[in-house]
C-alpha cells in the first residue's frame, strides 16, 4: 500500500507493474565509468542490479545516489544542457508486477492539483517528467511549447493524470481516501474471513502458517460521490509513505496569527483579488517568507498592482537564499524579485513603486486593527497598517496517522518530520525505514524535493520490494 498519490507514488506504481527497466544496447552514456558498469550486465534489469555499485562516484544535484543514478540514465547529460536520449529501455514483464494500492486524497498528480493553475515551476519542463513518456513529447501533443523551458503546475497536474492512464495504472488507484492510522500488528489479529480473502488472493505473498508474522494495518475512509465517509481497513505488509509535504503550512507562533486577515497559502491573495477586497488602492499586503511561493505571491501582486511589505529574516546576499542559488537566464522572474529585495529595502527608496523590503526583520506580533509589528536586528520596531498577511515559510508534513506523528522515523527522533532539516531516517538504497521494517518513505519525506530526484527512491523501493517477493530472475 501506498500513501500518496504523487510523482513519487505514480513512479513507483509503474514500477512495480511489471515495467523493467534495462540498459539500452548500443546506447553511449557520457560518463564513461558508468557506460563500462553497464556494459558488464546489459541483459540484468537495472532494478536486479548492485544500485550501490551503479551510483559510485556519480556527482550532482541531490545527496541520494540512487536518485543520481536513474536521473542520469534517463537524462545523461541535462545540467550541461544537453538533449541526449535515454539509455533505458522498458520491458513489460507480467509476472514480475507487484500487487498494490495507491490511495490519495485527489486525483493522481497530489500537492500538483493544489496549485494555482497558472506558476510557472521552477524546474525545467524535461525534469518534470516521468519514466518511459517525456512531458516534451506530451507538452507537443497538446501544441504547446515550454516558455523558457519551463511548464505550469496546470501542465504538469494534467500530465499526471495522463501518464496513470496511459500507462495503465488506473486499476491501483483509489483517489479521495483518507487515511487515519498505520500500524503494526501481528497477523494472528487478523480475522479468519480477511486471512481466508487474503490466501484465496493468488497473487498473494503471505504464508498464514506463521502466526508470529506482523502486518501493518491501514485505517481510513473513502469519501463517496454522496460526500458520505465509507470507512476501510487494509493490511499489508509493506507500507510506503509518499504524502509529500504540501498538508500544513509552517506557522511563525506569534501573537495575533490565528485573525481572519492572515493566511498561510498564497490561494488567500489570489481569492482577495478575484473577489475585489483588495485592490490598488488597498493598504499594503504583508508577505513573511524568502523562498520561491513568497516569490510568487510577490510577483502576483504586482501584476495586480498591489502595494506589498515584503519581511525575511535572512540578509538578502546570504548563500542559503534560494535566489542566490538560481542561474538568471532560466529564472527572469525570481530574479527580478531578488533584485527588488535588494533594492527597495525601507531604508532607501528603490525604483519599484508599491514595494518595500525589511531584510533581516521578523513579526513580532499582528494586531486586531490590522496593525503588525516587526523587529529588525538590532532590536528596533516598526508598525506598519497592513490589508492582509501572508505567511509563506514552507510546509510540513502532516504524519498524524503514524504513532507519535511519525517523530520516532527521523533522522533526529527527538524532532518533527521535515523535509529540509529532519527527514525521515531511511536505508539510501532500498528507502526503507530503519527504524521500521517493512515501511518505506519516499520525496520529500526522505529528503527528495524535486520530482526529477523523487524516482531513484522508487527505483530504490522497487528493486528492494522485488527481492522480498522473490520475483527476480535467477
Amino acid at each position: 500500500v501506498f500513501l500518496g498519490n504523487g510523482p513519487s507514488g505514480i513512479c513507483l506504481s509503474y514500477l512495480l507493474s511489471g515495467n523493467i527497466p534495462y540498459f539500452k544496447r548500443d546506447s553511449l552514456h557520457p560518463h564513461p565509468i558508468l557506460q563500462r558498469k553497464l556494459e558488464e550486465a546489459p541483459d540484468v534489469s537495472i532494478l536486479d542490479q548492485d544500485l550501490e555499485y551503479l551510483s559510485e562516484g556519480l556527482e550532482g544535484r541531490s545527496h541520494s545516489p540512487v536518485a543520481l543514478l536513474f536521473d542520469t540514465l534517463q537524462r545523461p547529460d541535462t545540467d550541461f544542457g544537453g538533449t541526449a536520449e535515454s539509455v533505458l529501455t522498458w520491458w513489460h514483464e507480467t509476472d514480475r508486477a507487484i500487487p498494490h494500492l495507491v490511495l490519495g486524497r485527489n486525483a493522481p498528480g497530489g500537492a500538483w492539483h493544489s496549485i494555482e493553475g497558472s506558476m510557472v515551476t521552477l524546474s525545467r519542463g524535461e525534469w518534470m517528467g516521468l519514466p518511459d513518456l517525456p512531458f516534451k513529447d506530451w507538452l507537443k501533443q497538446k501544441r504547446r511549447g515550454l516558455r523558457n523551458n519551463r511548464a505550469t503546475a496546470e501542465d504538469i497536474a494534467q500530465y499526471y493524470q495522463h501518464y496513470v492512464v496511459r500507462k495503465g495504472l488506473q486499476k491501483n488507484f483509489r483517489c479521495g481516501t483518507v487515511v487515519t492510522s498505520v500500524r503494526k500488528v501481528s497477523a494472528e489479529n487478523i480475522s479468519n474471513h480477511t486471512e481466508k480473502d487474503l490466501q484465496e488472493n493468488s497473487d498473494s505473498l503471505w504464508n498464514f502458517n506463521e502466526k508470529s508474522m506482523e502486518v501493518f494495518q491501514v485505517d481510513g475512509f473513502f469519501k463517496t460521490v454522496k460526500g458520505d465517509k465509507e470507512p476501510f481497513s487494509i493490511y499489508a505488509e509493506n507500507v510506503v509513505l509518499a504524502t509529500g509535504t504540501y498538508d500544513s503550512p509552517t506557522w511563525l507562533g506569534v501573537k495575533g496569527e490565528n485573525l481572519s486577515y492572515v493566511h498561510h497559502q498564497l490561494s488567500a491573495l489570489e481569492e482577495a483579488v478575484k473577489n475585489n477586497s483588495i485592490g490598488i488602492m488597498s493598504d499594503p499586503v504583508l508577505i513573511v517568507g524568502a523562498g520561491l511561493t513568497a516569490a510568487d505571491a510577490i510577483l502576483f501582486a504586482h501584476h495586480c498592482n498591489i502595494p506589498v511589505i515584503h519581511v525575511f529574516r535572512r540578509r538578502v546576499t546570504d548563500p542559503g537564499l534560494i535566489f542566490n542559488q538560481l542561474p538568471k537566464m532560466m529564472y527572469p522572474e525570481y530574479h527580478k524579485v531578488h533584485q527588488m529585495m535588494k533594492e527597495q529595502s525601507a531604508a532607501c527608496a528603490g525604483p519599484y513603486e508599491c514595494y518595500v523590503s525589511l531584510p533581516e526583520h521578523h513579526v513580532l506580533s499582528f494586531g486586531k486593527d490590522k496593525k503588525c509589528i516587526f523587529q529588525d536586528k538590532n532590536g528596533y520596531q516598526k508598525v506598519y497598517k497592513i490589508s492582509m498577511a501572508l505567511v509563506l515559510t514552507g510546509s510540513n508534513p502532516n504524519l498524524s496517522f503514524l504513532p507519535n506523528n511519525g517523530i520516532d522515523l527521523a533522522m533526529d527522533s527527538d524532532q518533527p518530520v521535515n523535509p529540509k532539516r529532519n527527514p525521515i531516517d531511511v536505508d539510501p538504497f532500498t528507502y526503507e525505514c530503519t527504524q521500521e521494517k517493512g515501511l518505506y518513505a519516499l520525496g520529500p519525506l526522505a529528503g527528495d524535493n524535486f520530482v526529477r530526484f523523487v524516482q531513484g527512491g522508487a527505483l530504490a523501493v522497487a528493486s528492494s520490494l522485488l527481492k522480498k517477493a522473490n520475483k527476480n530472475p535467477p
